[in-house]
């Protein structure tokens, strides 16, 4: 068991047991550094884990089979027709599989030896002769965890719209994943990852689905051209969706929620549903962790750091949620802390660069992408060459049953090297994977034409949009 007296003092301390926390202090316990772990919540793997990306995917791929289900009979499958959703058994299997993970982080915990404490963590101030004094709060009681370095990742919290508090109507995350029943109707306010996701998930499950979004479109942060079939997708699977609308109130009726907006041309609206799930971001949570007291500098609440991860108060690291300039993602909270250990282990490091992080919608249809939109290239004044390559033309998305969708690949005019990758269409938050590790090892269009690719997979609708780029698609 690693020491866990009053008198210890470690390399590092991490503030959060979200994604990145632990999986910053498994990576420092593995360059050999002697690390602690505080987090205020009773199990560890923070939002991401409890009420986020994992529950969220578990409903999602119930919703999946659903849909499946609908269309047994395409695949020669009958007698399905008298099916019946056990909603208690998709949250059984939801919780069972959050369990699961929440036992394995623990054992993790206890192989590397890192050291638990429970309770709301905050830095009391620069470090005193090169140690970090730590205070831990638990029920009212205060101790000190002291450590040469400090690694804040106390991660973040879902928005809500001014004067709204969350309650069996009014939704965030949290409330939406533990409903008694799946809503007869619903309206989610915010087109952003959390939206569309659980807008898909509960039309799938039969419910009338209506989408508010403030911008101009859907999945305001991906190409325009993926906004565009995400829209026609959602359209066809009767979905309703309002852009550039602006949500002036929410109020609780007999029967549920009354929303009103200003539509896109100006003219008032009013919907009502059963259930209204607010999706309109998250706040970081620096607020009382004690920055006030450090040289750590914040934007709008965010904290400012360098490419290791440093904020401007020596030994005080900053990942996750709460770091500014970065997306609010789980993969970018576990390599953002994988950076800053590897610094303060002295070991090498590559920096997390904005344009190499795969972002990833689970909807159906999915959502990958990575690099530059074709509208951001146009900003930058950068020469490129765009292929696209449609799902229909691909045999295993046949085999699939799922044709809709497509690859689309942005290249450097000049020497084809590969700026960015937007998919929409089957597996597409797995196939992103591949233009992830082509835009890090800085591929290029004439290297991937001659890329061998298995037949029959949905990987080659990938070989097939970089053939596109030069207009050589082979199966389109």
């Amino acid at each position: 068991m690693p020491e866990t007296n009053a008198e210890t003092i470690y390399d590092v301390v991490a503030i959060g047991g979200g994604p990145a926390g632990y999986t910053a202090a498994i990576r420092g316990a593995e360059y050999g550094l002697k690390v602690a772990l505080i987090d205020a919540n009773p199990k560890l793997g923070g939002t991401c884990l409890h009420v986020g990306c994992i529950p969220t995917k578990a409903l999602l791929f119930s919703a999946e089979l659903w849909d499946y289900m609908k269309d047994a009979a395409e695949f020669g499958i009958k007698g399905v027709e008298a099916r019946e959703l056990d909603w208690p058994a998709v949250l059984a299997r939801k919780n069972a599989i959050v369990t699961k993970h929440v036992k394995g982080l623990e054992f993790l915990m206890k192989k590397h030896k890192i050291a638990l404490f429970s309770g709301f963590g905050r830095v009391t101030g620069p470090a005193q002769s090169g140690v970090h004094a730590v205070e831990v709060e638990s029920s009212g009681a205060k101790s000190q965890v002291k450590a040469k370095n400090v690694l804040l990742a106390t991660g973040s919290e879902a928005k809500l719209l001014p004067g709204l508090k969350a309650d069996d109507t009014i939704l965030t995350n949290i409330e939406i994943l533990n409903l008694n029943a799946p809503p007869k109707s619903l309206i989610v306010i915010g087109a952003g990852a959390v939206g569309v996701e659980f807008a898909s998930i509960f039309r799938s499950f039969g419910a009338e689905v209506t989408i508010l979004e403030f911008l101009p479109r859907l999945v305001p942060v991906e190409d325009e051209e993926i906004s565009k079939e995400l829209a026609r997708l959602f359209r066809k699977r009767g979905i309703e969706t309002s852009t550039g609308a602006k949500v002036e109130k929410v109020e609780k009726t007999a029967t549920g929620v009354r929303v009103s907006y200003t539509d896109a041309n100006g003219k008032p609206q009013v919907k009502e549903a059963e259930k209204v799930l607010v999706a309109v971001g998250r706040t970081p949570r620096t607020e009382g962790i004690g920055l006030e007291k450090t040289r750590a500098e914040l934007d709008r609440g965010f904290v400012k750091v360098n490419e290791a991860q440093e904020t401007a108060e020596a030994g005080v690291f900053a990942v996750g949620d709460i770091v500014a300039g970065l997306p609010q993602l789980a993969h970018v909270g576990m390599m953002s802390g994988m950076v800053a250990m590897a610094k303060i282990a002295g070991r090498k490091y590559r920096p997390v660069r904005r344009e190499r992080i795969p972002g990833c919608t689970y909807t159906d249809p999915q959502i990958g992408s990575a690099g530059l939109t074709e509208a951001q290239c146009k900003e930058k004044g950068l020469a490129i060459k765009v292929g696209k390559f449609p799902f229909a033309g691909n045999s295993k998305a046949t085999i699939v049953g799922s044709h809709d969708g497509f690859v689309k690949v942005i290249a450097d005019a000049k020497y084809g090297e590969i700026l960015g990758v937007h998919i929409i269409g089957p597996q597409a938050t797995e196939l992103i994977a591949e233009a992830v590790a082509v835009m890090e090892l800085e591929g290029t269009v004439d290297e991937l034409m001659f890329t061998v690719h298995a037949h029959p997979t949905l990987a080659e609708a990938m070989l097939d949009g970089y053939g596109a780029v030069e207009g050589m698609a082979i199966n389109a």
